[in-house]
């Protein structure tokens, strides 16, 4: 098949190296002809791990290309991907949609008829309905079909998720349609992943549906481990507990100082917005949203009462600020929560990630950046972990401990045993949800008993 992808973000980037891997022919197209110039010399834009490789290892195949010319890529395509950004409108919380129809306008005007136009983005539903008439308007003698194909792709997995996919999901009307998608998607037929063919809008609401249920999974292991601190039980065992139960499952079980991303925080809200427009509320979703912000004012107290009440003129260290291990992606990042309330009241913050400094620098100015965790540390009043990269796994805490003013460790992930930090020198620890965590003393210290 020869596939044009319109759009080099996360999810346009990802899905045309992919599709190329697959064996067929794909041209990625964006208007950002820098972008462009750095694809076509083998420069990722985004970090993604692997992505590198199999980009390059496609284009010198032959199979893969990038360009600014739209019509250059639509030329004798099969399919068009729309895969443009959709971000939450300021206001109202709905999703921008200003990038998908402009998009939908310009391959109207360059389009061959038979053109099978795939909307990739996470749009909300009826927006594919919107997408056609969109088309039908700027070209009204265009022969074409409409596919909705939303993605499920965790950004650190992405590679993984599309060659190895819970599911894939496409919504068309018509059969000819369906046949270009089964082509396109052959390989995974043939290894019998499973593909849920449907209508438009419940493939729209599919990729909204599931987001919106793993943030709220996230949102109430959050809320059961602010329960745990208040009664002594350990969110951990809890999590292990219930996970088990098939029918809830482990994955999403982990406390933490609440989701970010590209997608759970832009999604939950657009889906509520959706339904207050046409008059059904979602009052769970509703409240994930609220009670997400809430985890991370949580995340911000635990750290202040760590460090006496007052974290002027100490030196707070941060482990990680991407919103989750394995990205370079600062979108909607607790830290972003976070950090910026601990230098607003005075302290001066060291920050350490693997991947995070390129964005982070613009988005939090006023941190100092460190290449390691015992730089971070050295001569620091509190050690915050907050995102849990390998590299924050199997620190040597021994020597964090030993290089620091006071030693106090803010463990928000949940990774390190209460008594290794102990044996490591920490005197006062804070977790999510784990025993003796809420009481006004050195109780604040986790007790092990």
């Amino acid at each position: 098949m020869r596939i044009a992808m319109i759009g080099t973000g996360y999810v346009g980037l990802v899905s045309g190296v992919c599709l190329s891997d697959f064996g067929h022919t794909v041209t990625c197209v964006d208007t950002d002809a820098a972008k462009i110039d750095r694809l076509r010399a083998g420069q990722v834009p985004i970090y993604e791990p692997g992505l590198d490789q199999l980009m390059v290892r496609n284009a010198e195949a032959g199979r893969l290309r990038f360009t600014t010319d739209l019509a250059e890529a639509l030329e004798g395509a099969d399919a068009a991907f729309i895969a443009v950004g959709t971000p939450s409108r300021r206001g109202d919380g709905q999703a921008d949609l200003s990038y998908v129809m402009a998009a939908a306008r310009d391959v109207a005007r360059l389009a061959h008829d038979g053109l099978v136009i795939v909307v990739k983005s996470t749009v909300p539903v009826g927006t594919n309905a919107r997408v056609a008439a969109e088309i039908a308007a700027t070209a009204p003698d265009l022969s074409f079909d409409i596919v909705s194909n939303p993605e499920f792709l965790r950004e650190g997995a992405a590679i993984e998720d599309f060659m190895k996919p819970d599911r894939v999901v496409f919504g068309c009307k018509s059969e000819r349609a369906a046949g270009v998608m089964r082509d396109i998607y052959r390989p995974l037929f043939l290894r019998s992943f499973p593909i849920v063919e449907t209508d438009l809008e419940s493939a729209e609401m599919i990729k909204y549906a599931a987001n919106a249920f793993l943030a709220t999974k996230i949102t109430f292991i959050n809320e059961i481990a602010a329960l745990c601190e208040r009664i002594g039980a350990d969110v951990r065992e809890v999590s292990r507990g219930i996970g088990l139960d098939g029918r809830i499952g482990p994955k999403f079980l982990h406390a933490g100082p609440g989701y970010g991303g590209s997608c759970f925080p832009k999604d939950t809200r657009a889906l509520a917005r959706t339904a207050q427009e046409v008059g059904i509320p979602l009052q769970i979703v509703e409240a994930v949203i609220g009670s997400n912000e809430t985890a991370k004012r949580r995340a911000v107290e635990k750290i202040f009462e760590l460090c006496d009440d007052s974290v002027a003129n100490k030196t707070i260290a941060v482990l990680g600020v991407t919103f989750k291990p394995g990205t370079d992606d600062m979108r909607e990042a607790p830290a972003l929560t976070i950090v910026p309330a601990l230098i607003g009241a005075g302290a001066h913050v060291r920050v350490v990630d693997p991947k995070g400094r390129v964005e982070g620098a613009a988005l939090l100015p006023s941190v100092t950046w460190e290449d390691d965790a015992y730089a971070a540390a050295a001569d620091a009043d509190a050690v915050v972990l907050l995102t849990e990269w390998n590299a924050f796994r199997a620190l040597d805490l021994a020597r964090l401990a030993a290089g620091m003013r006071t030693r106090r460790f803010a463990d928000l992930r949940n990774v390190y045993p209460i008594d290794a930090l102990r044996a490591a020198g920490f005197d006062r620890i804070v977790g999510v949800g784990r025993p003796g965590y809420g009481q006004r003393d050195d109780a604040i210290v986790l007790a092990a008993e």
